[in-house]
């Protein structure tokens, strides 16, 4: 049987995308200061785009930095369930600008708005995922005249800088946004013929680590060999993060480190895999990672440390014979459960002490912490996720994680309720990157599939 908006999406195809296409324009880059008014931009025609597909009580939620957005249906009577849909509607910074293939935010559909692609940033991360969600409810209500239970959305306007001000906002707002379960769409799936649902995200905790070993930089000639030499103090803090077997050597990292359920090891294996594909996809020339663990349990299911800065010594055009007086790097964990941002910021930071010499000082900056989500895969509501992404997508879903961090964890933890991921981005759809994109195929399942999950939900 064809999924219950299979044809009004038809009809309403050419103004969805028009409508997609329009908020792609705003280049609501929340990192940047100077995209500030674009961001609160993008927040007001969020809120227009709710009230327009007959959401209620909408309003822009401010906050001590970017606002968020809000709207409802709640006419499905006290007896029936309430979901929660999540979403952001800033997007990343679109350097390197010379490597896109047209203008990030003049958005481009390539080989067809059916089974093409939309390049533009924001298209898959997040505005499209968002957009299928509104849309779903736009067309329910007007083949139905109303909704199977009730709906809040809730639209962020910092998820791309890390969510700041997110669960302030989510603990004054606990009433308003009070749910029986939370849908994401800021997720992906394995492939188009492999549908997937997302049961984890990582946790995240972060640092800026800056040394200074001298009040100026030292000539390499008359000072060199007899004072300490940040780079090669940086260079050994980074390499000192791991062992020869690629795990971190943080002691006790790994000690709170929860197993996998059986049935997350099954569904991990049934996961096809081409590891070669999967490296030219990375655009890599080799992998390596955690000595003894795959490759899908290195990215999705184990903790990792990445440096992602060093900046220490002269780095211009040609040479300059200097030691350098300071340097430093900037370093992320990813953790899993049961692992706790604070146990780990305070191991590492333990830890650094002892890299550190004397006569060195060292300058500290955490930068937040994220703990990470994970939700039963034997829930009752995983299992109607489950049913409508089968009854769009022809097949069972596979249980997969996701590497990245967001604010999932406060959402399920403020809220008290599980959070289903109803992604549809596509490993390679350059989140992040210059030519990202929605495949546009996965886009139309996505809000099929919106539209299946609420019956699915409609009891608490």
């Amino acid at each position: 049987m064809a999924p219950r908006l299979a044809a009004w999406v038809e009809a309403e195809r050419d103004r969805i995308v028009a409508t997609l296409l329009e908020w792609l324009r705003i280049p609501s880059i929340s990192a940047q200061a100077a995209h500030a008014a674009d961001v609160r931009r993008s927040a007001e025609w969020t809120a227009d785009l709710l009230a327009g597909a007959g959401l209620e009580h909408v309003a822009v939620l401010e906050t001590a930095g970017a606002p968020s957005v809000y709207g409802d249906w709640l006419h499905a009577g006290p007896s029936a369930a309430t979901a929660l849909v999540y979403g952001h509607h800033d997007v990343q910074p679109v350097d390197p600008l010379d490597e896109w293939t047209s203008p990030p935010f003049e958005p481009a559909i390539v080989g067809g708005s059916i089974a093409g692609e939309c390049r533009a940033r924001g298209a898959v991360d997040d505005k499209g995922q968002v957009l299928y969600q509104v849309e779903a409810v736009r067309g329910l209500l007007a083949t139905d005249g109303r909704l199977p239970l009730n709906v809040k959305f809730l639209i962020e306007g910092e998820e791309e800088v890390g969510s700041p001000h997110f669960e302030s906002l989510l603990a004054a707002e606990a009433e308003r946004l009070a749910c029986d379960v939370i849908v994401v769409s800021d997720t992906d799936m394995w492939a188009p013929d492999v549908p997937t649902t997302c049961v984890g995200m990582r946790g995240l905790v972060a640092y800026d680590v800056r040394v200074r070993t001298a009040d100026a930089d030292l000539h390499s000639g008359l000072f060199g060999g007899a004072v300490p030499n940040p780079a090669h103090l940086v260079g050994r803090m980074v390499a000192a993060l791991h062992d020869d077997g690629g795990r971190v050597a943080i002691p006790g990292f790994y000690d709170d480190v929860a197993d996998l359920t059986p049935d997350e090891e099954a569904s991990l294996a049934a996961i096809p895999l081409d590891e070669e594909q999967w490296r030219r996809m990375a655009g890599v020339r080799r992998l390596q990672g955690e000595s003894g663990r795959s490759l899908l349990e290195r990215i999705w299911t184990r903790p990792t440390c990445d440096v992602v800065g060093i900046d220490v010594g002269y780095q211009g055009e040609g040479m300059k014979t200097v030691v350098p007086a300071r340097g430093g790097f900037k370093v992320t964990f990813r953790l899993v459960p049961d692992q706790k941002p604070e146990v780990i910021a305070e191991r590492f930071e333990r830890w650094l002490e002892t890299m550190v010499p004397e006569g060195v000082d060292v300058d500290v900056t955490p930068h937040g912490g994220v703990a990470p989500a994970l939700t039963p895969v034997d829930h009752p509501a995983v299992s109607a996720l489950c049913r409508a992404i089968e009854g769009v997508w022809g097949k069972a879903p596979l249980f997969t994680r996701i590497g990245g961090s967001g604010p999932e964890e406060a959402l399920g933890r403020v809220l008290g309720a599980p959070v289903l991921y109803l992604g549809v981005a596509l490993p390679d759809d350059r989140f992040h990157a210059p030519n990202e994109r929605m495949v546009m195929d996965q886009f139309w399942k996505g809000l099929l599939a919106a539209g299946e999950l609420w019956h699915e939900l409609r009891s608490p």
